[in-house]
């Protein structure tokens, strides 16, 4: 517990210089099906120095670390929080297709971007020059000044990414902001699995979430896989079977004809 309450000095450092703090972290990079969801977390020193975040520091970690029941109940927190201004949170998703074309790595970047894009465009985090005495009223009129926002993502830096950020390797663990976007993410995507499971039943995607589980590549090799399954990510789990004719993946006007049949 008294490592984990370090997440907010981390943040109270990290701060330094600048008014915010935007923690970034994803989930569902490592599933075989479904979306890869980011969140995006932004605070402040007020937040950060809060009496709920002096209290509650201890029970925010790396989501992967806690409890559905724990994971509730701070979603439950983070919902009354944000409803009072005392921080913002956005999320994004890299969907199927996104996946596809762009590899989970891109997709992943995607649904970063859209997640920061919820609070601050790019183009906010752009240098600008503040106009002098000479400039015109339209000038001075236009002026924004450059957002006062360190970004925090979890893992390394990202390679051709529009905001500029710094990257925290496990960040989910030494990062408040980060941990408690891991938790909004890994909600979220919960979530719509949850909701996945009721338009392809037998998959148990309620309970694994489209990972690799033993129950999950079991239901695979029994009714092939879905529209919403990372295809690339099936072609180790299917090498090794003797007989390639052995699964019959679903194809569009299958999938139609079992969804009449429900």
């Amino acid at each position: 517990m008294a490592k984990r309450r370090q997440l907010r000095a981390f943040d109270l450092k990290q701060l330094d210089g600048h008014e915010h703090l935007i923690g970034v972290d994803e989930a569902g990079r490592g599933a075989l099906a479904g979306p890869v969801v980011a969140a995006a977390v932004l605070v402040n020193r007020e937040f950060l120095e809060s009496r709920w975040a002096v209290s509650n520091a201890g029970r925010i970690n790396d989501s992967k670390q806690l409890t559905p029941t724990e994971r509730d109940a701070l979603w439950f927190d983070f919902e009354t929080l944000a409803a009072q201004g005392q921080f913002h949170a956005n999320f994004g998703v890299g969907d199927i297709g996104e996946i596809a074309q762009f590899n989970i790595l891109g997709a992943t970047k995607l649904a970063m971007r859209r997640a920061i894009e919820g609070i601050f465009p790019p183009s906010a985090f752009e240098q600008k020059t503040e106009p002098d005495l000479f400039s015109s009223p339209e000038e001075i009129a236009e002026f924004q000044p450059t957002v006062s926002a360190k970004i925090l993502v979890d893992g390394l830096a990202l390679r051709h990414f529009p905001y500029p950020h710094t990257g925290v390797v496990k960040g989910d663990a030494r990062s408040l902001c980060i941990a408690m976007a891991s938790i909004v993410a890994k909600v979220t995507r919960d979530r719509m699995l949850t909701e996945l499971e009721k338009e392809f039943p037998g998959y148990g995607f309620a309970q694994h979430k489209g990972y690799g589980t033993e129950e999950h590549r079991d239901a695979l090799l029994r009714l092939g896989r879905t529209p919403h399954h990372r295809e690339v990510f099936l072609r180790k789990l299917f090498a090794n079977r003797v007989d390639p004719d052995q699964i019959d993946f679903w194809a569009d006007e299958v999938v139609e004809e079992k969804d009449r049949e429900r």
